[in-house]
């Protein structure tokens, strides 16, 4: 009986002691506060801190565990948020880099862009010559894709030097791709279009712009290359 008296009264020293230190924690800021309020307020705030007292000494071993525990888990809880907000600042951090680098990019781009635009303004202006005009002269050769009838592309001559159309005798339209100095150039462009349908396709040579037979041509390039 003696042992479990001693243990009570221990017990309850402790109580006492934490409660007046969480009685203090509540009363000095309330007592700052007090000094700016009326005599009515004043006297109703003792009351408030003589009743959470009494609560306070009135609290057993096991209401005492049960609000430490509470406060440790408010504590654990505050741990983790403080966890997530250093995840969050870390990944916003990150953003900022990426957002960094590409205004970095952009800014470059803007220069090189301006210096680009310089640099056309700087040239002189070159006046436009039809590119066709310099395959008026000498062999070259181009291939065929098509004759045809009733197929006007006249419209579109214009367009690219590398494609050309003319009328032949019997009232054909011809329509011809590219334009080569070396026959075997011409002879792989007409082989890719042979491949991808165009199954018509074959070689015709001009000379200072005028068709010729390419049995001519062919027998005047084996002649040179014997002649080598």
């Amino acid at each position: 009986m003696v042992l479990l008296t001693t243990y009570t009264i221990k017990t309850m020293k402790y109580l006492w002691i934490v409660a007046l230190f969480l009685v203090s924690l509540m009363v000095i800021p309330e007592a700052i506060q007090a000094q700016e309020l009326s005599k009515k307020e004043k006297k109703r705030m003792k009351k408030e801190q003589k009743r959470k007292l009494k609560e306070m000494k009135r609290m057993g071993a096991e209401e005492f565990q049960k609000l430490q525990d509470q406060q440790k888990a408010v504590k654990e809880r505050a741990s983790e948020l403080e966890s997530e907000l250093a995840s969050i600042k870390g990944q916003l951090d990150g953003k900022d880099s990426e957002i960094r680098q590409m205004k970095d990019q952009m800014r470059r781009l803007e220069t090189q862009l301006q210096e680009a635009r310089a640099a056309l303004e700087a040239k002189p202006e070159v006046q436009n010559v039809p590119l066709s005009n310099q395959y008026d002269e000498g062999l070259i050769f181009r291939v065929q894709i098509g004759a045809y009838r009733d197929k006007n592309l006249e419209q579109y001559l214009d367009t690219s030097e590398n494609f050309s159309g003319e009328t032949d005798p019997q009232g054909l339209q011809v329509y011809t791709l590219g334009n080569f100095r070396d026959y075997w150039e011409a002879d792989k462009f007409k082989k890719y279009l042979r491949a991808m349908g165009v199954k018509d396709a074959w070689i015709v040579p001009f000379r200072d712009g005028n068709r010729v037979p390419i049995k001519d041509v062919l027998e005047e390039l084996r002649s040179k290359q014997e002649n080598l």
